[in-house]
């Protein structure tokens, strides 16, 4: 968390206030670049299919982790918490392909003759994110996976 601390920003207003075990008042909203890119297996080319960032989360991390333990779950030092899906206010920044397929309904466009409307066995989907200062980058390198098929 020490190494996000120079791109926090300040926290989204919610409405309604959550209950006062959420409230806390330093910026805890962290500009984190998001992409994730989809390859077919006929593809040549990975297609970006979402350009999000981390600062269009509604709870802070702050306050997932105080609604994760309030009734009692244990968390210890070096457990990892999901943050979910992070989904930006326009359609190229929706983060799953359920809402970039609005349910199925609307193809997401691959380039090469390929559209998906959800996930098929054989695509790689990878997912990069940076924070961006003033002349650097901090990267977290791609988390790649191939989609397999079911047993």
């Amino acid at each position: 968390m020490e190494a996000l601390l120079p791109f926090a920003e300040p926290n989204t207003v919610q409405d309604p206030k959550p209950l006062p075990y959420l409230c806390h008042d330093d910026a805890f909203t962290f500009n984190i670049n998001l992409f994730v890119s989809v390859k077919g297996e006929a593809m040549k080319e990975a297609a970006t299919i979402c350009k999000s960032n981390f600062k269009y989360m509604y709870w802070t991390m702050k306050q997932q982790l105080a609604h994760h333990t309030v009734n009692g779950c244990n968390v210890r030092p070096g457990d990892l918490l999901a943050s979910g899906t992070i989904s930006g206010p326009d359609p190229d920044s929706f983060g799953s392909m359920l809402e970039l397929s609005w349910k199925g309904s609307k193809t997401v466009d691959l380039g090469e003759g390929e559209t998906r409307t959800f996930l098929k066995d054989g695509d790689e989907v990878t997912l990069t994110g940076y924070c961006e200062g003033s002349g650097f980058r901090v990267g977290f390198g791609p988390c790649a996976g191939t989609i397999l098929p079911a047993l």
